[in-house]
């Protein structure tokens, strides 16, 4: 019989930006089936408007653990924070990217996008960050598109239907509801793997739970808890059909339409991290492309080893054979 360990903390609060997303479906998971209760864990999950907003809440203490990006963790340590990624929820970004069919019909290559207006959900964020590779590799510049702000709901469908924009890189729903209309042609989707390496040139970690490495430190017990319960999820997952994925999400999460999220979950099923890790190629895949994105990233004052630690996430591999 396995013993349970003493937790340090049996309390913790997750912050999180965009909780009912797809992003961080694993998370909601955890906390829906029980695992993290089933660790020994009282987990509060506290959603914010921005992931900017969530690594505040981690920083200033109100926070043990954030659910974000994992570029945050090269932003954090370029700042000289080390706050290292410790179980990945995704391993491709989610996010793809199309022209409108209605006002951008002539689109042939990236190199068209000079001098057009591009929906992104915000600049800064990484729907602007794959846009702005998609418009690198085409041979463009920064200057030589605009990006432009739309949130990633019914704004953005109306932003390209309107003709506010011109292409649209976004999330999910919006991205799907845009193809079943019609409304865009893709020419670049981050949602697999394939398409991941295309735009990005390698993996690309994406969602993750990341902590300071004092807390990894001082409560390596709690931290294992967590990707224990997060592992669990992830391997549930793997075989969870339609049905399954129905019944154990919150219905203020479906979107109001099971059918369109069922088939959203379809697109970004593949972009479901197996196993918790991150894979070995990954940081440097994250570093190149913060680095082109950001002039004001300073790259060399990046530890890439310093960015993940997996160990937690083997040991709950070894633990849920996931």
């Amino acid at each position: 019989m396995r013993t349970q360990p003493r937790l340090e903390k049996t309390r913790i609060v997750i912050a999180v930006a965009g909780k009912a997303s797809f992003y961080h479906l694993p998370l909601t998971l955890a906390e829906q089936l029980g695992y993290f209760r089933a660790e020994g864990l009282d987990v509060e999950v506290m959603d914010h408007a921005a992931d900017v907003r969530a690594s505040q809440a981690l920083l200033s203490g109100s926070a043990d653990i954030c659910a974000g990006t994992f570029e945050q963790t090269l932003s954090l340590q370029s700042g000289g924070q080390f706050f290292p990624c410790f179980v990945l929820q995704t391993r491709a970004p989610q996010v793809a990217m199309g022209t409108s069919t209605k006002g951008f019909a002539s689109y042939q290559a990236a190199a068209d996008l000079r001098g057009r207006r591009v929906g992104v959900s915000a600049v800064g964020s990484p729907t602007h960050m794959m846009a702005s590779l998609v418009a690198l590799r085409g041979g463009l510049r920064a200057g030589d598109v605009q990006y432009v702000g739309v949130g990633s709901s019914a704004g953005a469908l109306g932003a390209l239907r309107s003709g506010q924009v011109d292409a649209m890189s976004n999330i999910e729903p919006v991205m799907t509801m845009l193809e079943q209309k019609g409304d865009v042609r893709l020419i670049a989707d981050c949602r697999t793997l394939r398409g991941t390496s295309e735009v990005f040139g390698g993996p690309m970690p994406a969602a993750c739970l990341y902590a300071s490495e004092d807390f990894l430190r001082r409560a390596p017990h709690t931290a294992q808890a967590v990707a224990n319960a997060m592992v669990r999820s992830l391997k549930w997952l793997q075989t969870a059909g339609p049905g399954d994925i129905i019944k154990a999400i919150p219905e203020s999460q479906l979107l109001g339409d099971r059918a369109l999220y069922l088939a959203a979950f379809d697109k970004v099923r593949e972009s479901i991290a197996l196993d918790g890790l991150v894979p070995q190629e990954g940081p440097r895949t994250a570093l190149a492309a913060m680095t082109a994105f950001d002039v004001n990233f300073r790259p060399e004052r990046i530890e890439p080893a310093r960015l993940y630690n997996n160990d937690f996430a083997l040991r709950a591999k070894d633990r849920y054979k996931a």
